[in-house]
């Protein structure tokens, strides 16, 4: 879980204070849950962002003649296989 946080972008100080929330105890999740739902908004407008970039970047890289490959999903899609 923590790996995700911080490959999500959440800041170490604020890895460092979850855990410092969990080793408090359950009186804790109140703040714990404000500190997720927070970070879940910002992940979800980094997606949007980067979501917006690839498209901008797939669009240049097709009026230079260019393929774009597969789309993302079509990737995981094949990786489950």
């Amino acid at each position: 879980f923590l790996t995700r946080m911080r490959l999500s972008g959440m800041p170490m100080r604020d890895l460092q204070h979850y855990i410092s929330l969990v080793d408090a105890g359950q009186d804790t999740v109140p703040e714990r849950l404000d500190m997720l739902l927070e970070h879940r908004d910002i992940v979800r407008r980094r997606i949007r962002e980067l979501t917006l970039s690839l498209a901008a970047t797939e669009y240049k890289i097709a009026t230079y003649g260019g393929s774009t490959g597969p789309d993302v999903a079509a990737l995981d899609t094949a990786t489950e296989l």
